[in-house]
């Protein structure tokens, strides 16, 4: 272990940092500290940045680790920025869901669970980056399959997919044809008045 202390040093990195920096890069790039000093120092620099009053956090985003405004100072970082939100329709969402618990998939299987053509929605996300062609399926047509890519999971701030919620966890709305009988019906009377 170096007499220097890691924390400022990890600081100074992830500041400059524009994408999030995986701990194997930090191991690599920092030889003169353990895994457990570098993991250490983040802890410190993470539980810092929690107590304090200051605009940033440090979150584990997409494998690694980044820098990241909190949310509730993001609206005065974007006047700045003038950053667009990154905006998807209702369709581009829902395909991103099902290519996100799904992948890698097809076109076909995507499709098949929407009801409707998929291709325009596909290119939008493919435009975005936040989905990516993995290769073809070894079937008839050789269909192209789909899966989520690392700015996916920088946009949503996951470190990996294994931290999407759980499908059961989600609330999804009644369609019509799903809502029970008697509050479809609870409104108004069936039985012919006298």
């Amino acid at each position: 272990m170096s007499e220097l202390d890691i924390k400022p040093i990890l600081e100074s990195i992830f500041f400059v940092s524009d994408s999030p920096l995986k701990l194997e890069v930090l191991l690599e790039a920092l030889p003169e500290w353990s895994r457990e000093d570098i993991l250490g120092g983040i802890h410190r620099i993470q539980k810092e940045v929690e107590e304090s009053s200051r605009g940033i956090e440090l979150l584990e985003v997409a494998g690694g680790y980044q820098f990241r405004t909190k949310p509730r100072y993001a609206e005065w970082v974007n006047r700045v920025k003038k950053a667009k939100p990154v905006r998807l329709s209702q369709s581009a969402l829902e395909t991103l869901a099902i290519i996100a618990y799904r992948q890698p998939v097809i076109r076909s299987a995507i499709e098949e669970i929407r009801g409707v053509d998929s291709g325009w929605v596909l290119r939008t996300l493919l435009e975005k980056g936040l989905i990516k062609m993995m290769g073809r399926k070894d079937i008839p047509g050789r269909p192209i399959v789909y899966g989520t890519t690392q700015t996916f999971l920088e946009l949503f701030n996951l470190s990996s997919l294994a931290d999407l919620p759980a499908l059961k966890e989600i609330q999804l709305p009644l369609l019509p044809e799903e809502v029970p009988k008697e509050e479809a019906t609870s409104s108004f009377s069936t039985e012919p008045e006298n």
